[in-house]
């Protein structure tokens, strides 16, 4: 069970400070929260958690290779938040187009609890920055989805593709991804698109047949 861990001393916080609190304690739930991919040795499935402070450093590390200019702490800031919705929604696989479309208004349901757990100015801030995110109409969430879209490929072409393998997931529908990389950095398309070729190569991808999938998110 949960405890207060500010006890009788809490009452004493100004009321901004309690609500900061209050989101950052909240944001502890995301550790528990599976993702449908494992990590890279495929011991166990990733954490929402760690997933966000990896593709946070990724933007980071490979923010050189966006085709555009972007603002490397924006979208560092936009992938430490762009899943803390699932707190609340859960996860859902990539591959699942109608789950997708369920999950859509619980995400932003759980938008509104969330961020709403912060002072008003600050809340709105942090919440607009994941609308642009999820929109993904500016260059810096162009940026950090494509980053969003690579790391999980990455994972589990490193695994052996177990994931794909267990979802039925064919290469035509991971090679969709590439279009949502390319939106971003040629570069890093090139690198989904060696991922997707390795991968059927290895025989941890089905070759599979028919349209690129386009994913909404």
């Amino acid at each position: 069970m949960k405890r207060d861990p500010f006890g009788a001393a809490g009452a004493g916080l100004p009321e901004r400070l309690a609500h900061q609190l209050a989101f950052c304690l909240e944001l502890d739930r995301a550790k528990a929260v599976e993702r449908h991919n494992t990590l890279a040795d495929g011991s166990r499935r990733e954490g929402d958690a760690e997933h966000m402070w990896h593709v946070a450093v990724m933007a980071a590390v490979l923010a050189e290779h966006a085709d555009e200019p972007v603002d490397a702490a924006r979208v560092v800031l936009m992938l430490l938040l762009h899943d803390v919705v699932e707190i609340d929604a859960g996860d859902t696989l990539l591959y699942d187009e109608a789950g997708r479309a369920a999950a859509a208004a619980r995400e932003a349901a759980g938008a509104a609890r969330i961020f709403g757990l912060l002072p008003g100015d600050q809340g709105a801030s942090l919440r607009r920055l994941w609308e642009e995110f999820e929109a993904g109409e500016t260059a810096d969430a162009r940026f950090a989805r494509a980053i969003d879209r690579l790391a999980p490929m990455l994972l589990n072409a490193a695994a052996g593709g177990s994931v794909w393998r267990a979802h039925g997931v064919t290469a035509a529908q991971v090679a969709g991804n590439e279009a949502r990389v390319a939106a971003a950095s040629g570069a890093l398309a090139a690198v989904a698109r060696a991922v997707v070729d390795a991968a059927v190569a290895d025989g941890a991808l089905p070759p599979g047949q028919g349209r690129r999938e386009k994913f909404s998110k």
